[in-house]
């Protein structure tokens, strides 16, 4: 009887361990350590499970209460040890769920910079969603921090810092 009850009690805790695990890549979940505190991490999700050299899909989330500020650009950095590939021409902005135009997306690849320009600010108190399809992942695995500052209209040219995704591929 004993035997029974803990077979039954380990498959039932691996059976409601499986969905945590397919739930990691949706969203970051506890992170420790990071050097980032809690309150200037960034949801995302990887479509495509952020295997190491597969192709992949990010959506990079920045709910409405970062949003303090219209914004006029967007600079999204990330470490120079992330071997992927991004397509500028594959890139959406979503605005409080509506896609949005853009004007224009930079990727310097020598400075490991993203930079998306709508085509009109984007609101304050906005939720906004950049979706980065035909992502080529690192061959190798590991975890990036992708900085996102953001221009104001009119502002002096100087980015501010919204928050980071840390990202992990595996």
């Amino acid at each position: 009887m004993r035997r029974t009850v803990s077979t039954l009690a380990i498959a039932g805790s691996l059976i409601a361990a499986a969905p945590l695990v397919a739930f990691a890549q949706g969203l970051p979940g506890l992170t420790i350590f990071s050097g980032v505190e809690a309150k200037n991490q960034l949801s995302y999700r990887l479509d495509f499970g952020g295997n190491s050299g597969s192709w992949d899909r990010y959506r990079f989330r920045i709910g409405r209460e970062k949003v303090k500020l219209a914004i006029a650009q967007f600079a999204i950095d990330y470490p120079n040890y992330f071997k992927g590939t991004f397509d500028p021409k594959e890139v959406e902005l979503l605005v409080n769920d509506k896609k949005v135009a853009i004007d224009e997306v930079k990727w310097e690849k020598e400075n490991y910079v993203i930079e998306i320009f709508p085509k009109e600010p984007v609101p304050a108190g906005s939720n906004v969603e950049i979706i980065f399809s035909n992502v080529k992942n690192p061959n190798s695995g590991g975890m990036f921090y992708f900085n996102c500052r953001i221009l104001t209209p009119g502002d002096v040219p100087l980015l501010r810092d919204l928050g980071t995704w840390i990202v992990t591929i595996q």
